[in-house]
């Protein structure tokens, strides 16, 4: 089929239509930038061919070249036969319009923390301009690091992850952003990378994919870190050790947010205790919680 397409397949119109074909037809599963089949094949169109990843009209009736249709052909082929996510078929992914290097060290960025950082975890934080420390834990790509640094622009950054390999792909990210003079990157398992350190806000997008979960994931997930995916039977594992550590790390008024995916119900149970603030993001009233230092200590 692909080798007729070749042949076949002149502008950039029917290479789009035979994308969506071939998506719908094989079943894929998206969730790594694309919500839908053709969303992801314009985007791996436009990037292909070097085009700018919004302006998809005026090109629709461009001819292809030889060369360029080979291209085309196959990376729509490796995204079905593979099921490689899109994002490490190009080795880019985008957060809150921030553009970032991904391969399968990392996960995808795709966070729900992003777009409370980029508005300052407005209403809770209530002096943005008080951060001067601030920590990302299970940074992975840096991208929520970096959102960080370029959020709060006087604020010194940390970010820590138990994986080298992830930790060497957030180096590039920070260096592509000119950030490495204030942003700091550490091994090791949540707080213990830190020491003894403290910081004015700290958030963490942590493993959160349930046991059950896990074994029920798309084959497209089984292409990211196993690592960066579960966290225990219930997906709360390493929530629990933030939990536990987060106040001797935060300072007086210090802020902790952290992303669970759609375990609240289960954290509630499991910390009754606690007065967990939901905001509403696209995600739901779900996906991820804040606490003050002064909420944490007993």
């Amino acid at each position: 089929m692909f080798e007729h397409a070749k042949h076949e397949l002149v502008t950039l119109r029917d290479w789009l239509r035979f994308a969506v074909s071939r998506f719908q037809e094989a079943g894929l599963f998206f969730g790594h930038g694309s919500a839908e089949a053709f969303d992801e094949a314009a985007y791996l169109c436009l990037h292909s061919l070097h085009l700018p990843p919004d302006r998809l009209d005026p090109f629709l009736d461009a001819r292809l070249l030889p060369q360029e249709r080979e291209l085309l052909a196959g990376i729509i082929e490796r995204r079905i036969r593979e099921r490689i996510p899109a994002p490490y078929l190009t080795h880019e992914a985008w957060l809150q319009g921030y553009r970032f290097y991904v391969d399968q060290r990392v996960i995808v960025p795709r966070s729900f923390l992003a777009p409370l950082i980029v508005e300052h975890l407005q209403p809770w934080l209530a002096h943005p301009e008080g951060v001067l420390r601030a920590l990302d834990l299970c940074t992975g790509s840096g991208c929520l690091a970096i959102l960080l640094a370029e959020a709060f622009p006087d604020a010194a950054v940390d970010a820590a992850d138990l994986s080298a390999d992830a930790l060497d792909v957030a180096r590039r990210n920070v260096l592509e952003y000119r950030l490495g003079d204030r942003l700091h990157l550490l091994e090791g398992d949540l707080f213990e990378a830190v020491g003894t350190a403290t910081y004015d806000l700290i958030v963490a997008n942590p493993p959160y994919v349930n046991a059950a979960s896990v074994t029920a994931l798309p084959p497209e997930y089984r292409h990211e870190p196993a690592l960066a995916l579960g966290s225990g039977e219930d997906g709360l594992d390493a929530t629990r050790s933030i939990l536990r550590d987060a106040a001797r790390h935060l300072s007086p008024g210090g802020l902790l947010a952290v992303e669970i995916g759609h375990n609240r119900a289960a954290l509630e149970a499991a910390f009754p205790d606690l007065d967990f603030a939901w905001p509403q993001i696209e995600g739901g009233e779900d996906t991820v919680f804040i606490l003050s230092r002064e909420q944490l200590v007993p």
